[in-house]
């Protein structure tokens, strides 16, 4: 059996971003966006489940066995760290591994629109980064979370699960709490929180009612809270959330939203043509007070066009940062349209920017 640490230390060469293991094969790993099966052989059930115990242990296998899901986070030799879930699936062990670069990114490196960083000034509120799985929400987070500990004196606590990047202590004092080791789980962590004098709180994710309960009411206490979801853009993003509560709740639930959320960024990274690597197209809303009274009156299908409306304040839709990104040159055409929420439309825009581009240079 090749060892799970030789693997991931093959990942780290060839600058991959997650590694794949299924039994029945080889391993796979993910570089910018593609597949690429490595050269080790097949994988057994049972070697399977030796790297899982290489990492956690037996006990933590235990919990694997009962809740057949476990989220954890693990290290090779030269310091590089990989979140992991390890599962099963047709009752066999799978585990799927995620890097996180051992630098805390610069908010400033991260191609993010510049009002991503008055964010971070912000006294109180509640901040949402969301987007699929894998569109850099961590790092758009922990990015935020580094400039304010190199800007101000806070005191900054994280619940995550697993812990991804680690924060090194500047001007602030960062507290990083892991589920399952260090709490229970969010709605735990974040009930005892309020008690630890926090002035800013990072919530992993609002995974269920209790969880997103939760973390508003710590926004609403007069914290700076920051949050993900795994939702495509803002409008959605304040759907779901009311969605998740009980139809009686929900005219309290878009009260307390509107009171709280300063927020949405939401994401998605798409494959670099200038150079190895992704970028984030990004979509901004900024609660003004007309998003506020859309969010109170349940006229949530009206922020778009606020959105579109709404560029001088710092706000954009997704398709604006699509096609900034094509006429920066980051990105193609091709992945440009298929990702645009109207193809058509985006077709039409980057044939005319690239027409603009040609007269100008002429």
């Amino acid at each position: 059996m090749t060892s799970i640490k030789t693997i991931l230390a093959e990942t780290m060469g060839e600058k991959a971003s997650d590694v794949h293991i299924n039994v029945g094969m080889r391993p796979i790993l993910r570089r910018n966006t593609e597949l690429i099966e490595m050269n080790y052989p097949v994988v057994s059930n049972e070697d399977a489940k030796k790297m899982v115990l290489e990492m956690i242990g037996p006990d933590k296998f235990k919990k694997l066995e009962a809740k057949r899901d476990l989220d954890f986070s693990t290290t090779i030799e030269d310091g590089h760290r990989f979140r992991v879930n390890a599962h099963y699936q047709r009752e066999t062990i799978a585990i799927s591994f995620r890097v996180i670069p051992n630098q805390v990114p610069l908010i400033s490196d991260l191609h993010l629109p510049l009002i991503a960083e008055g964010l971070t000034d912000l006294p109180r509120g509640l901040v949402l980064v969301t987007g699929h799985t894998g569109s850099g929400k961590s790092t758009t987070l922990a990015g935020m979370i580094g400039l304010i500990n190199r800007k101000y004196k806070k005191r900054i606590v994280t619940l995550e699960d697993p812990i991804e990047y680690l924060l090194e202590n500047e001007k602030s004092m960062i507290e990083q709490r892991e589920i399952g080791d260090d709490c229970p789980d969010f709605t735990s962590g974040l009930r005892h929180v309020l008690r630890q004098d926090p002035d800013i709180i990072m919530v992993g994710e609002m995974r269920d009612l209790e969880a997103t309960s939760s973390t508003i009411t710590a926004a609403e206490t007069g914290h700076l809270v920051f949050s993900t979801l795994h939702t495509m853009n803002a409008p959605q993003t304040i759907e779901r959330i009311i969605d998740i509560y009980p139809a009686n709740q929900q005219d309290q639930i878009r009260t307390m939203l509107a009171n709280t959320l300063q927020a949405v960024i939401s994401q998605t990274l798409f494959k670099r043509i200038d150079k190895p690597g992704m970028v984030p197209c990004v979509e901004i809303l900024l609660c003004t007070i007309a998003v506020r009274n859309c969010i109170r009156e349940n006229r949530i299908y009206e922020i778009a066009n606020i959105i579109e409306t709404s560029r001088s304040l710092g706000m954009q839709n997704m398709d604006n940062s699509i096609a900034d990104m094509y006429f920066k040159g980051f990105i193609g055409k091709d992945e440009a349209v298929m990702k645009s929420t109207n193809p058509g439309k985006m077709e039409k825009t980057l044939a005319s920017m690239k027409q603009f581009e040609v007269v100008q240079q002429s």
